[in-house]
């Protein structure tokens, strides 16, 4: 079956891999997305499919035939760092960063939804998206810096 992963046309066989978490990361070799909990409840694995937020582990490949799919490595142009991504160095945002390819991927969302949240709209964007390092304080403010960064651009 074909995806539109990333901007590039790839290939990937469902019967391999059943769940699109797996034919990214085996497949693809795109390993940005992690196997968290394989429930649907941390994000770990959060990928957009067709510009909505799908937890990769619970989304059957088989349902993906001709989809969009943007991963955490999809997110840099070339060797430019997204804004949110430069954001979360800077704010020290991922302390393990095991959860972080999911937060970028939400914040993303979140920022082209809603270029100017309050804080209390960031948390509850990224309600999906758990962090066992506790760094919630700091992921706020780096999708707030960033939000604020585009509110002087514009």
């Amino acid at each position: 079956m074909k995806l539109l992963v990333n901007g590039t046309p790839r290939e990937v066989d469902a019967g391999v891999s059943p769940t699109l978490l797996a034919a990214l990361r085996d497949q693809l070799g795109l390993t940005g997305s992690k196997l968290g909990c394989d429930h649907g409840e941390c994000g770990a694995c959060t990928v957009r499919l067709d510009n909505r937020l799908v937890y990769a582990c619970l989304t059957l490949t088989a349902a993906c035939d001709g989809a969009q799919v943007q991963t955490v490595e999809g997110l840099a142009e070339g060797n430019t760092l997204h804004p949110l991504q430069q954001a979360f160095i800077t704010h020290d945002a991922a302390q393990c960063g095991y959860c972080t390819p999911g937060q970028l991927l939400a914040a993303a969302a979140l920022l082209e939804q809603s270029p100017h949240p309050t804080d209390d709209e960031i948390r509850t964007a990224m309600g999906g998206n758990l962090c066992r390092c506790g760094t919630y304080p700091k992921i706020v403010n780096a999708i707030r810096a960033v939000a604020d960064a585009q509110g002087r651009a514009s």
